[in-house]
């Protein structure tokens, strides 16, 4: 039974029952089902449009928890879903009036570590105790939410141990769900209940939340259990194989645009704990058994990687790369620390990093994150060349990168100026409530102590990133203008405006000089790369400025995730060759079509820049074809490439192995490759359900940039 299109025949650990339960569910089974039920209904609840938005909550978690659809598959190992099609859509699944009442939260990994080891009455206490302490105040509705919506969980919770304890076969089901969530975990098959089972409430209520640190989080159950003879290694391999599948719940199939596995329920793998010890251990490679064998997209997973680790892992981390899918990437753990505690953050906090479900970096369990992006090339065309107006002066290149960097600062402090908006209060210290959160705010810490929900700040650490994005085209636009105009004296500025305000009509000769004479980013070109690193310490000095004035933390990073193609619209010719409105870079990887020198080569520029400034993160996309990392070589190649990314200073690197002729038979024949995946950037998504623009931005990072 074969569940992707792939580079290779995949090994079979698993039992047929468990591969069959991961087809049926790769294949849209229970995807389907779950668009069967969009949502609840409110209309019936007297008065409902008169609440008070938290009221409106609270009823509407209360009917989902009694409501939704139980879901018990045959043969499942882990009991809860996600029953319900408009939390696919990011929406609390609740109607009044026929339309959902509330959007959700994403971008965020919630403190599944208390659940575990404290059990969710730990945190009903808190909220008690919190409702004491809020009373009369403000912060009161808050607080009572915190303890309806335990209560909501908690109907939802003896829903499902009513339904399982009369059904031949779940015994062990049962027996889990009668102790977790709600109390500590004893045992591995405990604790992932525990987590799945909570994972699947927040998603339910609508949220899509990151898993984080699964190995850290469930190791220590499994090496007790099997020290004790209570389980073995293949019977924890499919527990956690069920778990993985039953986080496809939501594969519908059918074309989403941007793709359909985008939920951001990101897996953080290896690296250390907060005391320095190392945290790899059986459950890291039983998860990379599962992946390596079902391909299974929806949780892409990051591997911390250090000059530390050790070769096996290296290894086996290569072995799951070489299929594809882009199911695996890679943060240099060092790097990211030091650059956290560099920050700021204590070094434990620093050492706990995961993501926000996607590849941005925080604490998990205790940040709230949002990022905004901007397009730096537009910035540089409209606003430094004046939209490429002939009577710009600058008499040297230094006087048009100050002139840039000007602009650039100018941006980040409009930024800054908006942010400050958000808040009711000078100190930047009362947020704006944007929308009732209190299901994800029960797993964020802070929260339930201070009163405060998700959305007004009330986390341990609070950011909103500025993310600069065509930075690459930033980059090679101005090593195009220093070349042509400054140092070979090609033309004159006031000419180069005008042609390219004419988009290169007329002129190419010149066109393909400028596109095929220079060695742009990510060709090791140390005189390009030059630029990158001005502009990246730059940006983040004017982020490192704005900081803690405006309510938030203001952590640079570097990303487009896929918005090079709504952004070419609006996009002018450049000066390295390329006419308006084309697709260019994505995240801090090279221009489609630049990158000449190959994937050591794109590494060795991407990490010249400081990427500790990048505290958010800097995403760095490589494609590899299949024939490349074959047999005992190929793994080799791409333990080097791991290796190389570490010593050199990467920081987030998504390698992926891929065809670009078995993506367009793919995009011919689409009922061909239903399970086909490909990583776009945080996230991966099957194939043929990106639309066709997608689609060809994907072949087209693939080295399909135009070049003589």
């Amino acid at each position: 039974m074969e569940f992707f299109a792939t580079n290779g025949k995949r090994p079979v650990r698993l039992s047929e029952a468990t591969r069959r339960f991961a087809y049926e569910s790769l294949h849209h089974k229970y995807g389907l089902q779950t668009k069967e039920v969009m949502g609840v209904s409110l209309d019936d609840i007297e008065g409902f449009g008169n609440l008070s938005q938290q009221e409106q909550y609270d009823r509407a978690i209360e009917r989902i928890a009694e409501e939704a659809p139980l879901r018990i598959c045959e043969g499942e190992l882990l009991s809860g879903a996600a029953t319900m099609g408009y939390a696919i859509k990011h929406f609390v699944p609740a109607c009044y009036g026929g339309k959902p009442v509330f959007y959700a939260v994403s971008h965020l990994t919630i403190d599944f570590e208390t659940v575990l080891k404290k059990g969710v009455s730990y945190i009903r206490k808190q909220a008690v105790s919190a409702l004491e302490l809020h009373r009369g105040t403000a912060r009161e509705p808050f607080a009572a939410s915190c303890i309806r919506c335990l209560d909501s969980l908690e109907r939802f919770h003896k829903r499902y141990l009513h339904a399982l304890r009369d059904i031949e076969g779940y015994e062990e089901n049962y027996k889990c769900l009668q102790n977790v969530p709600f109390s500590p975990a004893t045992s591995f098959r405990e604790a992932l209940q525990s987590l799945w089972f909570i994972f699947a409430f927040v998603r339910l209520c609508g949220n899509w939340p990151g898993i984080g640190r699964i190995d850290y989080l469930l190791g220590s159950y499994l090496e007790k259990d099997l020290a004790d003879g209570k389980l073995t290694v293949e019977e924890a391999r499919e527990l956690l194989a069920h778990f993985l599948i039953k986080g496809c719940e939501w594969v519908c199939g059918g074309n989403y645009g941007s793709g359909d596995a985008q939920h951001y329920q990101n897996l953080v793998l290896g690296g250390i704990d907060p005391q320095g010890n190392e945290v790899t251990n059986r459950v890291t490679y039983l998860i990379l058994d599962v992946l390596e064998e079902t391909g299974i997209s929806d949780f892409p997973t990051t591997v911390r990687i250090s000059k530390r680790t050790e070769e096996k892992l290296l290894r086996r981390i290569a072995e799951v790369l070489r299929y594809g899918g882009g199911v695996l990437a890679v943060y240099n753990e060092d790097l990211i620390i030091d650059s956290l505690v560099g920050y700021g953050y204590p070094l434990e906090e620093a050492r706990s990093f995961a993501n926000d479900g996607c590849w941005e970096v925080q604490i998990p369990g205790k940040t709230y994150f949002t990022y905004t992006p901007f397009d730096a090339l537009r910035i540089l065309q409209e606003k430094t060349l004046g939209g490429y107006n002939t009577e710009l002066a600058y008499p040297t290149f230094d006087a048009l990168y100050k002139q840039y960097v000007a602009h650039l600062g100018e941006h980040i402090t409009s930024f800054g100026e908006y942010l400050r908006g958000m808040f009711s209060d000078k100190e930047c210290t009362v947020h704006h409530t944007y929308s009732p959160c209190t299901v994800v705010s029960l797993f964020e810490q802070g929260c339930i102590e201070k009163g405060l929900s998700y959305l007004e700040c009330g986390p341990v650490y609070n950011l909103h990133s500025p993310h600069i994005g065509g930075l690459p085209d930033a980059v090679n636009s101005l090593y195009a203008i220093k070349k042509l105009v400054y140092d070979e004296k090609k033309v004159s500025l006031q000419q180069l405006m005008e042609i390219l305000e004419g988009n290169w009509e007329g002129q190419e000769a010149l066109r393909q000089y400028a596109l095929n004479k220079y060695a742009y980013y990510g060709n090791d070109n140390d005189e390009a790369d030059a630029i990158a690193v001005a502009l990246v310490e730059d940006f983040a000095d004017l982020c490192d400025k704005l900081s803690g004035t405006c309510g938030y933390l203001t952590p640079a990073g570097i990303s487009t995730f896929g918005r090079q193609l709504e952004w070419s619209p609006h996009r002018l010719a450049t000066p390295g060759g390329r006419k308006a409105h084309e697709i260019l870079a994505g995240n801090f990887s090279p221009t489609p079509g630049t990158d000449k020198e190959g994937a050591t080569a794109i590494i060795r520029s991407y990490c010249k820049p400081n990427l500790r400034r990048m505290v958010s993160g800097a995403a760095l996309d490589v494609k590899l074809l299949p024939h490349t990392v074959e047999g005992e070589n190929g793994i080799c190649t791409l333990v080097a490439l791991l290796k190389g990314f570490v010593s050199l200073g990467g920081h987030f690197m998504q390698p992926d192995i891929a065809d670009a002729e078995l993506l367009k038979a793919a995009q011919a024949h689409p009922e061909e490759y239903p399970t086909l995946s490909v990583r776009v950037s945080g996230w991966n998504a099957r194939f043929v359900t990106l639309c066709k623009e997608w689609q060809d931005m994907i072949i087209g990072q693939m080295g399909g940039g135009e070049s003589c």
